[in-house]
C-alpha cells in the first residue's frame, strides 16, 4: 500500500556530474573501510539524518548535494547503487539512491539526506532501526549510463578512420583495483581529439513510500566470523559477555561472535565503543 496522500513534491533537480565510483581504501575515524562492489548486500542497522545537511556540496560521486532529493550515504557501497531502505520501527520503505560516503559515525550504517528522512519517519537527533537491501538490476542499470572516473579510461589518440580501425580496448595493465572496470559495466575509450561525452544526469527515483507492518528488532555488537569456533571463541574471549553462535548455509557454516541484546542506543553503542578500542575493527551495531 503506498501513501500517496502523503507525499506529493515536485521531483527535485540534481545537478553536478555524476560518475559511477567504488574508490580505493580510506581511513575514517582511525577504522579503515574497503569500498567494493555489492549488488546483494542485505544488512541491518542504525540509520540517521546527514549532519551536514547543506545543499550545493560537492559528494563523492561528482553530484552536487541537494537536501531535497531521497539520497543517502553509505561507507562502501559502489556509486550510485539503488537501494529499499525499511524503517523497521514504522514499516516504511522507499527506494534512495546511494551516492556520497558516510556515515562517520561507526554506529550507524546510513546516512540519510533530509528529504530521505522525511519520507522514512526519520527525525534529527534520534537514529531508526532499519534494513538495506541493494536492488541489483536497478543499481546495475543506473551504473551503466554514467562514465566512469577519467583516470581509469585509457587514452588513444585520434588517427584518420579510413587508415585504422576503432575498437573497444580493455583497461590498461597495471591499473589500480579501483579503478579498473566493474561488474556491469561497459568499457570505455576517450579519443583524444574526439568530442567529450557529457555525463548523464542523475535522476531522481520515485517517492513511492510503502507502508508495511512495523518490526523492530533487538540491537547487538557483531563482531567478526570466522570458519571456526576456536577462532570465534578467541575474539569472544576479548570481548567480555560476548557469545559465539553459528551462522550461514550448512555446507559452508560460519561462527559469529556476538555482544547483546542491548536495552536502548545509547548501551549499543557504548559496548561498540569498547569492541573497537579492544580491537575488533569489524564491529557493528546489528538490529535482530
Amino acid at each position: 500500500m503506498l501513501l500517496s496522500g502523503c507525499w506529493k513534491p515536485e521531483p527535485a533537480t540534481l545537478s553536478g556530474e555524476p560518475r559511477y565510483v567504488v574508490g580505493e581504501a580510506y581511513q575514517l575515524r582511525n577504522l579503515w573501510f574497503y569500498p567494493r562492489e555489492d549488488f546483494a548486500l542485505v544488512e541491518t542497522g542504525l540509520a540517521t539524518l546527514a549532519a551536514d545537511s547543506r545543499p550545493g556540496r560537492r559528494i563523492a560521486n561528482g553530484e552536487v548535494h541537494d537536501p531535497s532529493a531521497a539520497t543517502a550515504a553509505h561507507r562502501t557501497l559502489q556509486l550510485p547503487a539503488v537501494v529499499r531502505v525499511t524503517n523497521l520501527e514504522n514499516g516504511r520503505s522507499v527506494l534512495l539512491r546511494v551516492n556520497d560516503r558516510g556515515p562517520a559515525d561507526p554506529g550507524r550504517v546510513l546516512e540519510l539526506s533530509r528529504r530521505a528522512g522525511e519520507l522514512l519517519g526519520v527525525g534529527a537527533g534520534r537514529p531508526a532501526q532499519v534494513r538495506v537491501a541493494v536492488e541489483g538490476d536497478a543499481s546495475r542499470a543506473l551504473a551503466a549510463g554514467l562514465p566512469l572516473p577519467e583516470s581509469s579510461r585509457p587514452r588513444i589518440e585520434a588517427a584518420p578512420s579510413g587508415s585504422v580501425e576503432r575498437e573497444t580496448l580493455a583497461p590498461l595493465a597495471g591499473s589500480r583495483q579501483a579503478e579498473r572496470v566493474r561488474e556491469g559495466r561497459p568499457t570505455a575509450v576517450a579519443v583524444a581529439g574526439g568530442e567529450a561525452s557529457r555525463p548523464a544526469p542523475a535522476v531522481p527515483l520515485p517517492e513511492q513510500v510503502v507502508q508495511g507492518p512495523s518490526t523492530p528488532g533487538r540491537l547487538f555488537v557483531q563482531g567478526s566470523s570466522f570458519s571456526t569456533p576456536a577462532a570465534a571463541q578467541r575474539q569472544a574471549s576479548r570481548l567480555g559477555g560476548a557469545r559465539v553462535e553459528p551462522a550461514g548455509p550448512a555446507r559452508r557454516p560460519e561462527w559469529r561472535v556476538r555482544l547483546g541484546p542491548f536495552a536502548n542506543v545509547a548501551e549499543a553503542d557504548r559496548a561498540l565503543d569498547e569492541a573497537l578500542r579492544g580491537g575488533v575493527s569489524e564491529a557493528r551495531i546489528v538490529v535482530d
